[in-house]
């Protein structure tokens, strides 16, 4: 399982495929597929038999994962993409953007 520098909560934006140029907030992650939920995006119809706790039945929208490598980090300071990069500062670890070189 690689290491992914996506995690929940972060604001992405998708660089490839049919989505490209939009952007959401990271709602799970799927490190063993290396795919991601995000808020707004990928969204697909699913069509659902009437039951119990959904009586009328109906299609219904909702999120699809996404692969990582089509995603790519907001920079907090300039609201475009960036990379990853990890480095302690005291005992602590911590990303940072290499854009902005900004702790994220």
């Amino acid at each position: 399982m690689a290491k992914l520098k996506i995690k929940s909560g972060d604001t992405v934006i998708v660089t490839a495929g049919d989505h490209k140029g939009s952007e959401g907030r990271v709602m799970r992650v799927f490190r063993e597929e290396n795919k991601a939920i995000v808020e707004g995006v990928n969204l697909v119809k699913k069509h659902q038999k009437p039951s119990a706790a959904n009586p009328q039945g109906g299609i219904s929208e909702k999120e699809a994962p996404i692969h990582v490598s089509n995603l790519a980090l907001k920079d907090p300071q300039s609201g475009e993409a960036t990379r990853v990069g990890y480095r302690m500062e005291g005992e602590k670890k911590v990303r940072f953007a290499k854009k902005s070189n900004q702790v994220l």
